[in-house]
């Protein structure tokens, strides 16, 4: 384990808001007392291209069966949760910050929950093909679950020229609430390490790094008796720090290595996947099971028995919270994901996406909801920010429009953690700006080359157009030169003889021949 720092390094900034993490540590993944009648899946759960519906309505389908095809290379299937009948493929709510519908497949259940008869894993996925095994996942539609839902078989290709040094899995699960993660370790370490072993062989590497925070004691020790007979699979114990689980932090507390700026971890030979997906890619290539359901963590002050689910994916959040006694009086916000980076819902009819971890449901004295105030220039932002920007410069650019200006201070590098916004005295709330000047960027990246497409296309259509009046010219001017041609070769052409004209005849006589009575 040569990579590995000796002496764990502390990234750059960081803050340590209040856990809650006691609220459902203690409880056991279980499942819903009530199955969802009806489940509302969305064609675009991950990032990338969204998916195309490849069901109807009415059409029956199994558990398993596929029924979003990608429409990229950056994307993953969309699979049924349990076998039914698809109702419908409508707009439906979903988890955005804009309150904006997505294509979602209704399903009924039927009850039977009857897998798809075609689904089968590998038969010795511990030394089979890096390549079979990569196509399993893919097939499978496994994505990262730890929020940010990036395609796994893409990251178990490693392109031509990189290698994969280390892999690491990340079980920080360092937003406050969150405990999904920390009970998977608990609870399936073993099915964690196995899922492990087929992504070293994916990788076509051995070593690899376990990292978990020390407020998580079961899941240290669960997964360290789990790894006793793989000694090249570590367990590492950081100190509790946000945001550590963001996988370029992690690489620098880990081996002390820094991803360059619009890099990806690869170009330091890392590879970083989270503890759940371990267990999907484990479920992918042992059984052919695609993604369908996963671990939620339902908790906050406004919630009777904060819980651990597992759910199908499709599931309404308001499913969840009746199986965990409803909604307490004063409730003010229900967040899907950690209090730092997730989503407010407008709507809880929402349903459990593959990203979701967490689902809080908060109390007016949790949110700290506070009135924006002019910024005082404390510095507090730069000093907690993990990528050591200046949260304040941006946000300043952003809410004046200089968008142009935004790649300057590196907006795209920010990650988006809430680290500054946490920290902010004067409650600006920065992660807003900083959205908004991502999505202003990016439309007026596709506003340019818009007008480049449109540039390109009338270019094009003029030079159609005057290759085709060259033509025309060309041709008309053949026409003129052979219409030339032809009257100088009939000029130049001999004049044919005129006709030779027949020998005069005399003149018939007209007098009469004389007669006997007229001679003489």
């Amino acid at each position: 384990m040569g990579i590995v720092a000796t002496i764990l390094r502390k990234f750059h900034g960081g803050v340590h808001p209040k856990e809650y993490k006691e609220l459902s540590r203690h409880c056991a993944i279980e499942e819903l007392s009530t199955p969802p009648k009806q489940l509302y899946v969305p064609l675009h759960q991950h990032m990338g291209a969204p998916c195309d519906p490849c069901v109807e309505p009415g059409e029956r389908v199994y558990k398993g069966q596929v029924i979003g095809i990608p429409s990229g290379f950056v994307s993953a299937p969309i699979h049924a949760p349990t076998s039914g009948t698809i109702q419908a493929i409508v707009e439906h709510v979903v988890a955005h910050p804009s309150g904006l519908t997505m294509p979602c497949a209704v399903l009924i259940p039927d009850g039977n929950d009857q897998w798809h008869p075609d689904l089968k894993g590998l038969d010795n996925p511990y030394t089979a093909d890096p390549q079979a095994i990569r196509n399993k996942v893919r097939e499978a539609g496994v994505v990262g679950l730890g929020g940010a839902t990036f395609p796994s078989f893409i990251k178990l290709s490693p392109p031509d020229g990189k290698v994969a040094e280390l892999l690491i899995i990340n079980g920080v699960e360092c937003e406050p609430y969150l405990t999904c993660d920390a009970r998977v370790m608990e609870e399936r370490s073993r099915e964690i390490v196995e899922g492990i072993r087929i992504m070293l062989q994916a990788l076509q590497t051995s070593r690899c790094i376990i990292a978990i925070e020390n407020n998580k004691p079961g899941a240290i020790q669960s997964m360290s008796r789990a790894v006793e007979e793989t000694p090249h699979i570590k367990v590492v114990a950081l100190p509790v720090m946000y945001p550590q689980g963001a996988e370029k932090q992690l690489i620098e507390v880990v081996i002390n290595r820094q991803v360059p700026s619009g890099g990806l971890p690869i170009d330091v030979g890392v590879i970083v996947h989270n503890v759940a997906t371990a267990t999907a890619v484990r479920e992918a290539v042992l059984f052919g099971h695609p993604l369908i359901r996963r671990v939620v963590t339902v908790t906050g002050l406004g919630i009777p028995r904060p819980a651990n689910l597992e759910v199908p994916i499709g599931t309404p959040v308001q499913a969840l919270i009746d199986h965990c006694g409803g909604l307490k009086p004063g409730v003010k916000k229900v967040v899907m994901g950690g209090p730092m980076m997730g989503v407010a819902l407008n709507d809880l009819q929402a349903p459990v996406v593959k990203g979701t971890s967490g689902l809080l449901v908060m109390l007016a004295k949790e949110t700290f909801v506070e009135p924006e105030q002019p910024c005082i220039r404390c510095g507090s932002c730069l000093d907690v920010c993990p990528v050591e920007l200046t949260p304040c410069e941006i946000a300043w650019r952003a809410r004046h429009d200089l968008i142009d200006q935004l790649p300057e201070v590196h907006i795209m590098d920010c990650i988006e953690c809430g680290s500054c916004a946490f920290a902010c005295p004067a409650h600006i709330p920065l992660v807003h700006y900083f959205r908004y000047g991502k999505l202003a960027l990016a439309a007026k990246k596709h506003d340019r080359e818009k007008a480049e497409l449109n540039r390109q296309r009338t270019k094009e259509k003029q030079l159609r157009a005057d290759a085709e009046k060259a033509e025309k010219e060309r041709k008309k001017e053949e026409m003129r030169l052979a219409s030339e041609a032809r009257k100088k070769a009939a000029a130049a052409a001999p004049k044919p003889a005129e006709p030779t004209p027949a020998p005069a005849q005399p003149p018939a006589s007209t007098d009469k021949p004389a007669t006997e009575e007229s001679a003489p």
